[in-house]
């Protein structure tokens, strides 16, 4: 009797221990440290599979001696044994994209530099006509500003205004020039001409994306856009121009 009670006891016991109880985790980024959504963990013994949230986090039931696989695009997979239940912090290496070394000229390199030239040579229009303040504030109080009402009624004034924002546009454009260039652009998506050139005027990023966004955000852009034009390569493609027929008089 009391054999098979310990027996019993025995099985129980190798039951409750081969259990499976939910284990939790975070996903990170090795390069930035920062959370990464959307990665697959799937535990090989038993097939199951999750994703994790937006905050990075996931839940998956294990029992020692399982492994975890986690996988997402863009990163290398990586293996994990569960030794115990403890929450586990997951780090994805980038896949990094090799680029060829380039050397730029100075004078494309540096558009600020070029934007201050500019205004030295037009230092007119970056002159006076650029204090739009009506009012001026001076030791003797406020009064008038004189620039400030000749810009308002001058027609000189506003024809200077119309180019110094045509001078600002140029700016910002070669800021995207500097950034978004063929040599970047063909390192991340390996197009060739012309699909090259047709997929970098399709797709041209704004001047707030350039400027603010980081190489990871940047190439992401690049990337998936890059999916959208190998889907449909005649997207936003202009009309053909109707044929002309010449008179001959």
């Amino acid at each position: 009797m009391k054999l098979w009670f310990f027996t019993i006891l025995c099985v129980c016991s190798l039951s409750a221990f081969a259990q499976e109880r939910a284990v939790t985790g975070i996903v990170f980024d090795s390069n930035t440290k920062g959370r990464i959504a959307k990665v697959s963990i799937t535990n090989t013994a038993t097939g199951k599979a999750v994703y994790n949230t937006f905050k990075g986090e996931f839940s998956i039931e294990v029992k020692p001696g399982d492994f975890l696989i986690c996988n997402k695009a863009d990163y290398y997979p990586d293996t994990i044994k569960i030794k115990d239940y403890q929450a586990l912090a997951v780090y994805l290496k980038p896949k990094a994209i090799p680029l060829a070394e380039v050397t730029i000229r100075d004078s494309f390199l540096s558009p600020e530099r070029q934007l201050a030239k500019t205004k030295s040579e037009y230092s007119k229009i970056y002159g006076s006509s650029a204090n739009p303040d009506l009012l001026n504030v001076g030791p003797g109080g406020v009064g008038f500003s004189i620039d400030a009402l000749y810009n308002a009624f001058s027609k000189s004034a506003h024809n200077a205004e119309k180019l110094r924002n045509i001078i600002d546009a140029e700016y910002r454009e070669k800021i995207i020039d500097y950034r978004f260039n063929k040599t970047f652009v063909q390192g991340v998506t390996r197009l060739k001409e012309p699909q090259l050139t047709d997929f970098m005027q399709k797709y041209r990023p704004g001047y707030f994306l350039v400027t603010t966004a980081g190489d990871y955000e940047f190439i992401s852009y690049i990337k998936s856009n890059l999916k959208r034009y190998l889907r449909h390569p005649k997207a936003y493609e202009l009309p053909a121009l109707p044929p002309v027929k010449w008179e001959n008089n």
